[in-house]
């Protein structure tokens, strides 16, 4: 009893620990650091830092930005971060989708470039303030009532943003105005296409094929560094200063000092629209891939402490000359990949690009900018994901129309708008289907009854375990689905989920993809799904998003309204069969009458 105590003692610690907000949690980083740690973090940061130097200066370009502000940003941002964080899985910096939105956001309020340098530093702090007000309140969790469908047509308008927003660049056009939107910006290059400087068009394509060949022959490499260099190179030897082509500006770290923001009522009031919208991304952004990073290995995002350290991360880079400060997919996953083990991989990234600015800085006045332009444009290309557009368009017509509604208006709106269009077609939706699903497992108690079974039940043996699944499984809910499945599924003894569908409604793009990486998941530990009285709604959808031939015909079985029983019959049978001659518990209930009903 007193063990049972204990226990409960410390899941009540865990669970108050996990909801509040720490104000200093590098203590507990450096509590138990070895050497082991410190050698996995070393590598990570370095690895990192190799990517973000000239990423920064990428996202910079994008943003419409003098390329010190991305190098500052992703030094800054990383620092601070990290003594606010509590995980590793969230590399944070400038990143592709906050800086066109930055660009599209300023271009919209008719700012010009001047005037734009002198308000960034103001709208980072109300991006940073509204992130901590968002931590403190505890709004993280409402981040997930945001669709999918949203995401992928707002970052598919903000990638053909960014790709014709550096043709020009690319081609050496002569352009003086800048857009605000996809129209605006090909009507703009278009009209300009007579202003072609081929020797800018020869670095440009030679930059493309040695980032081609690069990518593809030595992939784990710092490919858009060596790049840039072997362009440099290139463009100093063969071609030299006097050809026409446009070269980066020098970088002089030794200007770089603490600077305050202007605060005027002027400036707030203008600012604090795109602000709020930089903030949601920022947080959206962030929190997805930490939260994806963190379930590959088994563990939970803090998501407010998360928010917390993002916040943070954008109030030391309206101080510091940066950029907004977000998640980066690549720059994450590479830390991870090279084996970082604590928050201070992320210092030592940031570190190593802070001195890095002082040493290096001067020499990016060699860099061809068409050759930088030519990176940018293959990060805008890769950030089209074919897969979840064809995911978003074909599971349901909602989600359709709310990519489309989406994707349409950030083409033809600054992307701070679009974003709110986006959210606002998903709020309808959700307020249309709100529901929970409930989560209930049925497994034959010592009496031969089937019943409800609790939170700890053991499993001596191998067992198959039937899981009544009740609600709705559209976007708002479909997070909440994939955790309640994974709690039942980490069971080491459970071989085989049997899931019954017959009450779960509404699924769209969001709970598909839910659904398919809860397939994947159970795959990497073992498990077996099997869905069973599936309802022709849901089968319409499964085989429209294509999972329906992932998970595969034999193991999805019909809805029989004449017996309710039979399908989940059918549905253990091929559990059986699926298992073999390993011996496990597996009851079947069969209405004997109906099945004879059935045969003919």
């Amino acid at each position: 009893m007193a063990r049972i105590r204990k226990h409960l003692r410390e899941g009540i610690k865990a669970a108050r620990d996990y909801n509040s907000l720490d104000f200093f949690p590098l203590r507990r980083s450096l509590a138990g650091y070895d050497a082991s740690c410190l050698a996995g973090d070393t590598r990570a940061g370095l690895n990192v830092a190799l990517l973000a130097f000239p990423q920064g200066m990428a996202y910079a370009l994008i943003a419409g930005l003098p390329i010190e502000y991305g190098i500052y940003a992703a030094a800054i941002a990383a620092m601070v971060a990290a003594v606010f964080s509590r995980t590793q899985y969230i590399t944070l910096g400038p990143s592709n989708a906050t800086s066109v939105m930055l660009l599209s956001a300023f271009l919209g309020l008719g700012i010009a470039e001047a005037e734009m340098l002198r308000l960034v530093p103001t709208l980072i702090l109300l991006i940073g303030i509204f992130i901590l007000l968002g931590a403190y309140f505890k709004v993280a969790n409402f981040i997930q009532y945001i669709s999918r469908s949203v995401i992928t047509g707002y970052i598919t308008a903000a990638a053909l943003l960014i790709i014709t927003n550096q043709i020009p660049k690319a081609l050496g056009l002569s352009i003086e105005d800048k857009a605000a939107t996809f129209f605006e910006s090909a009507r703009l290059t278009l009209g300009a296409i007579d202003t072609v400087h081929w020797p800018t068009v020869g670095i440009s394509i030679a930059t493309a094929v040695v980032y081609t060949f690069l990518n593809r022959r030595f992939k784990p490499l710092p490919n858009v560094a060596i790049c840039l260099v072997v362009m440099s190179l290139a463009a100093a030897l063969l071609l030299g200063q006097e050809s026409g082509i446009v070269f980066l500006t020098g970088v002089n770290a030794q200007n770089w000092s603490l600077q305050a923001p202007s605060i005027r009522f002027e400036d707030l009031k203008l600012l604090a629209s795109p602000a709020l919208a930089i903030a949601l991304l920022c947080t959206l952004e962030g929190i997805s891939i930490g939260k994806s990073l963190a379930a590959k290995t088994g563990e939970r995002l803090d998501t407010h402490q998360a928010m917390f350290s993002i916040g943070m991360a954008n109030v030391g880079c309206a101080f510091f000359s940066g950029m907004p400060a977000s998640g980066s997919l690549t720059r994450s996953s590479l830390s991870i990949m090279s084996g970082s083990r604590t928050p201070l991989a992320n210092y030592i990234s940031g570190m190593v690009v802070f001195i890095s600015a002082f040493l290096l800085g001067p020499l990016t006045a060699y860099i061809p900018q068409c050759a930088l332009a030519v990176l940018v444009i293959a990060i805008g290309i890769s950030l089209v994901n074919k897969h979840a557009i064809r995911i978003v368009t074909r599971t349901t017509r909602s989600d359709a129309a709310v990519f489309l509604i989406t994707f349409a208006s950030g083409t033809i709106m600054p992307l701070d708008t679009a974003i709110y269009v986006g959210v606002g077609t998903s709020i309808i939706l959700f307020l249309k289907k709100v529901a929970r699903p409930e989560m209930v497992e049925y497994a034959f108690n010592d009496q031969g009854q089937l019943a409800q079974t609790n939170d700890t039940i053991k499993r001596d043996t191998p067992e198959v375990s039937i899981v009544h699944v009740e609600g709705e499984l559209f976007f708002g809910a479909a997070e909440l689905f994939r955790d309640q499945m994974r709690r039942i599924c980490e069971d080491p003894n459970l071989k085989v989920v049997v899931l019954k569908m017959r009450n779960a409604h509404h699924m769209d793009a969001t709970g598909v993809i839910a659904l398919e990486e809860l397939v994947r998941y159970m795959n990497s530990l073992g498990r077996y799904l099997i869905l069973s009285e599936a309802k022709a709604d849901l089968i319409r959808v499964l085989k429209n998003s294509g999972i329906y031939d992932y998970i595969e015909e034999r193991n999805i079985f019909r809805d029989d309204p004449t017996n309710p029983t039979m399908s989940t019959a059918r549905a253990l049978r091929r559990a059986k069969e699926h298992l073999g001659a390993e011996e496990a518990n597996v009851s079947i209930y069969v209405d004997p009458v109906k099945d004879q009903q059935k045969r003919p």
